[in-house]
């Protein structure tokens, strides 16, 4: 049986530091790569380049995986930014919107992880919090460094029916490393999972023609030492 290609975009760091000769390098965090092999795909990293190549990268690729990073600028949601110093990725963002644009007009599946959700979110129209940390009610941590990022750290509820129902069931505790969240959800998708303080932690799609799951936790981070974050590849390379 022919293996999935999975399409992962890729990330960029200018510097990779001494151990690397201080070059500039292209790279994902491993945990996607190994676990969409040990879920049965083929991994294929797409580099950040010009929006124009996005039709062509999502040809060659049976399902597209949007990886955790850089906040979201919050001006391709129409706000200024609150936190000045926050680490944007303007480059990533353009072709990573065009990514996500050209899976959906080609009816491929995305699976997208935390700020992949929320750019996701925001492409189809939706907003997001800069900083949850400014909100009030009751308080859940959502950046849990120092803890190791395979540890669960918060619990999250699931709604009935929903994809991430059938693999984590009705409520489960994940791990958790983002400062913004989901604000204005976007028509055509639908929250379906949430954490205590009620910030959005699932999302999938809610129309035939858009195949979209997203989570803002870190299976990648995980997935070696919880099933239900190898469940959740497992899902996204033979069912999604």
């Amino acid at each position: 049986m022919k293996r999935p290609i999975i399409g992962i975009a890729a990330n960029e760091i200018a510097d990779a530091g001494q151990r690397l000769y201080h070059l500039p390098i292209s790279y994902t965090p491993a945990g996607y790569v190994k676990a969409v092999q040990k879920a049965g795909g083929l991994p294929m990293l797409l580099p950040i380049g010009i929006p124009i190549t996005a039709k062509e990268y999502v040809k060659q690729i049976d399902k597209l995986i949007l990886a955790g990073g850089q906040n979201v600028a919050p001006d391709l949601y129409g706000e200024e930014p609150l936190v000045k110093e926050a680490a944007l990725a303007n480059e990533r963002d353009q072709f990573e919107l065009a990514l996500i644009y050209e899976a959906f007009l080609q009816e491929k599946p995305i699976f997208a992880v935390c700020r992949g959700m929320q750019l996701a979110n925001v492409a189809l129209g939706g907003s997001l919090y800069q900083e949850i940390s400014h909100l009030g009610g009751k308080k859940v941590s959502h950046m849990q460094v120092p803890i190791s990022r395979e540890i669960p750290t918060h619990r999250i509820q699931t709604k009935d029916g929903s994809i991430l129902r059938g693999i984590y069931g009705e409520e489960a505790s994940v791990n958790s490393f983002h400062f913004q969240a989901v604000k204005k959800l976007a028509p055509y998708l639908s929250a379906t999972a949430f954490s205590e303080d009620g910030i959005i932690e699932g999302i999938e799609s809610n129309q035939e023609k858009l195949t979209f799951l997203g989570v803002q936790w870190h299976p990648d981070f995980a997935y070696t030492h919880l099933k239900q974050e190898m469940d959740i590849f497992r899902y996204v390379v033979k069912e999604l």
